[in-house]
């Protein structure tokens, strides 16, 4: 599984729906959204300030995350959605160890 962070703002009608049903209901939304792709919620936190939502997940891959992401997306509740790619520093040290053929602009 892959780990991702989704960070999502809510437009004024994505917060009119938050206040009218609940957080907890938003919560139990993302799970089975997520769930349905062969995922599963770590975290789920409401915040203020430039994000509304961030929620970490495991994920079977990015076509799983591009399918959560695009049907989110596409609701029209949102003003803004993103999606970072989480990294283990294990996956960091075996990237390290990579050898790269890259030449430099100008090089």
């Amino acid at each position: 599984m892959a780990k991702y962070l989704i960070k999502a703002s809510y437009n004024a009608e994505g917060i009119k729906g938050v206040m009218k049903a609940g957080g907890t209901s938003r919560v139990d939304a993302v799970k089975k959204a997520i769930e349905s792709v062969g995922g599963s919620v770590e975290s789920f936190y409401f915040a203020f300030g430039g994000n509304d939502v961030y929620v970490t997940v495991d994920a079977p891959g990015n076509v799983a995350a591009a399918a959560m992401a695009g049907a989110v997306g596409s609701s029209g509740a949102l003003a803004r959605y993103e999606t970072v790619v989480l990294l283990s520093a294990a996956e960091i040290d075996e990237a390290m160890k990579m050898a790269v053929s890259y030449a430099p602009p100008g090089s």
